[in-house]
């Protein structure tokens, strides 16, 4: 019978409620009565504590059903310890806010069985008042003698029956829950517990209980051992529990608890000096000290039971259980991993479960990006010592390696472990789009933000987070501006690693010299900020290793195996470095040809292409935009009927998403080349046109794109086979650097077992293709020297204005930084960088950017210089725009945008256009009598423009310059008031690519010249003026439409296709549902559409972010208060 008692405490503990947890740890004194065995297998207790137990057995059968409802759990159940799986102790279960099942309690003795059927059901949530539901709780004040003989349960009030016996002291029951299956109900929802709710703590009787049992079983023990002076009584019952090992299966609240017993029956040994109390010290104890001895009895067992119940119960009940365990095995990850990075040393390659990172984020690059293991070249690379320590690395790997898959768990293992925030540098504004929406979701659930710097498009500098890390994704020009912004704030520290991608790009010209000094200046400034360079093989990496103080790590990994060809005539042969002309004899085409198609395609393209498609993708690159559009057209006239049946539907809907994009207008070439599934892509495209080729090649609508090399250089449009139809790129011969971009695109991870590259040669072309194909990579040499030295005069601007520098010595050391000076032998041979460091301060003073003293020291920039370097305008040009902006002053044409546009428009792009004069005067004339005015006080009047449009000679000099301008502006002009690219390229015959290219220009310049007018206060009116216009250029859309055009990668038909379906705010976008957004948006993808929420959800966060920020700082008490 008393096993079986036992065996009934335990099962109804561990079924049904982890609140008597707490109470656990006083079993293992509980005996069992005839001292044949335990009552549960953990647990074994001495004969002499039966009557303890007896209590607990009936104490635990009357409490356990009140105890399981009126006190919320919301933490896990674990099982019992040394129960087994079929038991009801090791069942799991959970209380409070989650579902609750009726749940059933078996309860036997050796007498009588049955079973308590205990129904847990959730009611209104109502207060209930306590008139009408009585528990068994007895009064505060009645003690355990005084309590009746039957104590009724709520439900069993309610229900009519009968209540449950008590046992008496003193002689052992036989306990029934319920001889008739009476059903029981309690409620489990999670109200207050200390508000309208009888509890568990207002049965004050319970606990007088508890110190009444353990007083009578300390005087029946006492009376035991009467003159046995060899055996030992301790003070308390929970010395016996101190003494044990920790119960590991139980839950943290019990073990907690448990540990807490241990500490205070510790305390009460040392307050006796570790003496042992004998039945001769019993005796000779007054009734002051039996008092004192009941007391601290009652705090170490009583209160500490009260004590930990109360912590379980007042858990906050509306917290998702899966939610915090999650959140906590996140952070306890994070802890590690931060703790690894710490203490790490070459013996320690794994610095957590993910490479440093929590498991999280390896889950989260499954669910978001399919990738559930990594390249072996890849944990190779993390696992590098100078990675581990956090050293400047280049790794440069051929294309499609998977370069930036590592270069994004650095940037997460920084932004989540060291707290700081991060930089990625990448060369276009496309790419930038497409990595913010790829790490939107990251920064969503990892509690990071993204911000986008390209275009118009940045904050400088960046807020200022308290809370939350970022990851700059910026452009090579926005990075530029971004590091000074930086600088400037004295916040550089807070950067905690700088990715550059495609850092050969340092020998490209302009911006290669802006991609030195942004890690020139960031190595100068920041000893703790750690660079990665990503690259393509280069021949001179010693070189970049040595300006970046960096390590390297080199392979020739590619995911999907490249085979390299080049075809002369009608003969194909492979590339192999071993043979004597590097090329072996591979195969001849088979393909016939009748003479029209030999006359058409020489060069055999459509034989090579259709060895693919439609089955396989495939590219062909193309020396000229217009020769894409040609071959194009020619591969289309020769396909058979069946290239039209294939995916046919999706081809006529990206046709009718060409002509939505385009309002109601497509171009002729694709309208011909589409139902065939080809297409050209090129610079001439609209970036919607661009986007909506991008997308119908990557799902397989389209098989064959005919481009240019800045394809190769964009985002990744992977083939089967890749076509070079000439080795010329325009005019000039390809370098091997572009050869190889262009042949990398061949091979499709995942799709493909090979990748095929075709090069197409002429004979005269042959001997010098080998040093294409064979020779090794080349050099890379610094641009900081190249256009008459732009580049050195800029960065010394920058340096001076940034007090960085105020002297020639100081700028001599600051070089010693930079790839110039690595490279000083081979680029400054005919004078010292001294020499050249003096000269270029001299222009600058002669162009009123700098002063110095007439020693040259104490360099100071003067204002024209400090707007010119904030604002990154070009400093050749920054006296000519200041002169442009002050004479618009004097007459600022306020009821137009013609006058404010024709002040941004970059000039740059003036060589690239020539006015077709009847165009323009036509134009001219449909100008008001106030802008035709405004145009002949900058310099174009009406009558030199009819003069032009008639073929006469002008007499009168002209600046061509203000005039091509102004043909621009007027370009700009109409796009703002129609909206659409194709009505006005037709309206002023141009590529609606270059009136594309045209309006981003504008829009980027347009944000440069508005931070160059707030350093200049004369140019005050400017500021409001051009921030509108900056939002009006950037999207040139109508107004209803700019807030989904703020999301990565929306453009205006997509921004339509939302706006009519409903989401017309980005609040809307942001809480939108995935898959009715798939269902609702065509050609729209769950992982696009995914992006899109992700990425409007993020733009949210981070303007709502800079909100708080700034309501932050007004509140903010400040630092240098006036003390009183």
């Amino acid at each position: 019978m008393e096993e079986e008692s036992g065996s009934r405490i335990f099962a109804m503990c561990g079924t049904e409620s982890n609140y008597l947890y707490p109470v656990l740890p006083l079993l293992p004194t509980l005996p069992h009565p005839n001292n044949q065995g335990p009552a549960h297998p953990a647990y074994t207790a001495p004969d002499h504590k039966a009557h303890l137990y007896e209590w607990w057995v009936h104490w635990v059968e009357v409490h356990v059903a009140s105890l399981v409802c009126a006190l919320p759990n919301p933490m896990d159940q674990d099982s019992l310890p040394g129960s087994s799986p079929t038991e009801p102790g090791s069942r799991r279960g959970h209380l409070g806010p989650y579902p609750v099942q009726a749940r059933r309690l078996t309860c036997s003795s050796g007498m009588n069985s049955g079973r308590l059927q205990v129904k847990i059901k959730r009611v209104c949530p109502r207060k209930r008042s306590r008139d009408g539901l009585k528990t068994q709780a007895t009064p505060a004040g009645r003690r355990w003698s005084s309590v009746p003989e039957t104590e009724l349960t709520p439900a069993g009030r309610r229900a009519g029956g009968g209540g449950l016996p008590r046992c008496s002291t003193g002689r052992r029951t036989s306990s029934t829950m319920a001889e008739e299956a009476a059903s029981l109900e309690f409620c489990s929802d999670s109200e207050d517990l200390f508000a309208d709710y009888d509890s568990f703590l207002e049965d004050s009787s319970l606990l007088a209980k508890l110190d009444d049992a353990e007083q009578n079983e300390r005087q029946r023990a006492t009376d035991q051992l009467d003159g046995k002076h060899d055996e030992v009584l301790t003070d308390s019952i929970l010395d016996a529990i101190g003494d044990e090992e920790p119960l590991e299966d139980l839950p943290p609240s019990q073990l907690q608890f448990q540990q807490e017993v241990r500490d205070q029956a510790k305390r009460s040994r040392l307050q006796d000096g570790h003496q042992t109390s004998t039945t001769s010290v019993r005796k000779e104890a007054g009734p002051e000290t039996k008092t004192e001895d009941r007391t601290r009895r009652r705090r170490s067992v009583a209160d500490q039971l009260k004590r930990t119940m109360i912590g379980n119960a007042v858990v906050p009940a509306g917290v998702s259980r899966t939610a915090a365990l999650k959140e906590t095995v996140v952070s306890e990850e994070m802890s590690v991993a931060v703790q690894a990075m710490e203490t790490v040393s070459t013996e320690t390659p794994d610095l957590g479960p993910f490479y440093g990172l929590p498991t999280r984020v390896k889950d989260l690059m499954m669910d978001l990006r399919g990738i559930s293991s990594l390249y072996d070249w890849q944990q190779t690379c993390l696992n590098l010592d100078c990675v581990q320590q956090r050293k400047n690395l280049i790794y440069s790997l051929p294309t499609s390696g998977g370069k930036t898959l590592v270069a994004e768990i650095l940037i997460l293992r920084e932004l989540l472990c060291r707290k700081k925030d991060c930089l990625f540098i990448l060369p276009y504004i496309s790419l930038v789009q497409e990595k913010v929406r790829g790490l939107a979701s990251f920064g969503l659930e990892l509690d990071f933000m993204v911000e986008e710097y390209a275009g118009s498009k940045g904050r400088f500098p960046p807020v200022k987070r308290r809370n939350k890390k970022s990851v700059y994704v910026a452009t090579i020009e926005k990075a530029h501006s971004l590091v000074n912004s930086l600088i400037d704030t004295s916040r550089l520290e807070d950067l905690g690693l700088l990715v550059v991608d495609e850092l050969h790009m340092l020998g490209d010209g302009s911006r290669g010299a802006v991609i030195e000094m942004t890690l020139a200046k960031v190595q100068f400034m920041s000893k703790t900020t750690q660079i990665i360079g990503m690259s393509a093989t280069l021949g001179n990496i010693r070189d970049l290793q040595t300006f970046l103080r960096a390590e390297n790590y080199s392979s020739d990994f590619r995911p999907v195996e490249l085979k390299e060809f080049v075809k002369v005539n009608d003969t194909i042969y492979e590339v192999d470095p071993k043979e004597e002309n590097c090329f072996k004899f591979s195969r001849l085409l088979s393909f016939k040809y009748s003479s029209s198609m030999q006359k058409m395609d020489p060069d055999h393209i459509i034989a090579l292409v259709t060895e693919v498609i439609p089955t396989h993708s495939c590219l062909v690159f193309c020396p000229t935009k217009k020769n894409c559009e040609n071959v194009a057209q020619m591969i289309c006239r020769y396909l058979k009927e069946e290239f039209l049946q294939h995916q046919e539907a999706d081809k006529a809907m990206l046709l009718r998403d060409l002509k939505d994009g385009g309002n109601g207008t497509v171009c002729p070439v694709l309208s011909r080349t589409v139902p065939y599934g080809v297409a050209y892509h090129h610079s001439g495209l609209t970036s919607e046109e661009r986007r909506l080729l991008e997308e119908a090649y990557s799902r397989g609508t389209l098989c064959l794109l005919t481009c240019t090399s800045t394809l190769a250089a964009g985002i990744n449009l992977p083939a089967r086979r890749v076509i070079l139809r000439s080795p010329y790129v325009a005019s000039d011969f390809l370098k091997r650097s572009q050869y190889k971009q262009m042949v990398g695109r061949a091979g499709r991870a995942g799709i493909d077992s090979v990748g095929e590259s075709i090069l197409i040669l002429q004979d005269k072309d042959r001997s010098t293709a080998k040093s294409l194909v064979c020779a090794p990579m080349e050099n890379c040499y610094s641009n900081l020297m190249m256009d008459d030295g732009k580049g050195i005069l800029s960065l010394i601007l920058s340096l001076v204005g940034l007090n960085m520098a105020s002297s020639l010595q100081q700028l001599q050391d600051f070089l010693r930084w930079t790839l110039l000076f690595v490279q000083q032998q081979h680029l400054c041979a005919h004078k010292s960088l001294t020499e050249v460091l003096q000269q270029s301060l001299d222009f600058l003073k002669d162009k009123d950017l700098i002063t110095a003293e007439l020693d040259g020291s104490n360099l100071k920039v003067t204002r024209l210089g400090k707007a010119t370097y904030k604002g990154s305008v070009d400093l050749t040009l920054s006296d000519l725009l200041y002169k442009d902006l002050s004479k618009g002053l004097e007459g600022l044409l306020l009821n137009s945008y013609l006058h404010l546009v024709y002040l941004v428009t970059p000039y740059d792009l003036v060589p690239q256009c020539r006015p077709d004069w009847m165009v323009y005067f036509r134009q001219f004339t449909l100008l008001s009598a106030a802008e035709q005015k405004m145009s002949a006080a900058v310099g174009v009047p009406e009558s030199f423009v009819a003069r032009k449009a008639a073929g006469q000679t002008v007499k009168k000099s002209v600046d061509q310059t203000v005039v091509t301008r102004m043909y621009l502006a007027l370009v700009l002009f109409w796009v703002l008031k129609e909206a659409d690219l194709w009505s006005v390229s037709e309206r002023f015959r141009l590529n609606r690519g270059f009136v594309q290219t045209l309006l981003s220009s504008s829009s980027a310049f347009c944000s440069a010249v508005l931070l160059f007018t707030q350093e200049l206060e004369e140019l005050w009116p400017y500021r409001a003026l051009l921030t509108e216009l900056t939002r009006r250029l950037s999207y040139c859309v109508k107004a209803e439409l700019i807030p989904l055009m703020e999301v990565a990668g929306v453009m205006e038909s997509r921004a339509k296709q939302l706006y009519n379906a409903g989401y017309r705010t980005l609040t809307h976008l942001a809480n939108a549902d995935v898959a009715f957004l798939t269902r609702t948006i065509e050609h729209l993808s769950r992982k696009q559409a995914n992006q899109i929420v992700a990425s409007a959800k993020m733009l949210l966060n981070e303007k709502a972010a800079a909100l708080q920020e700034e309501v932050d700082d007004l509140l903010t008490k400040p630092s240098d208060l006036p003390l009183i």
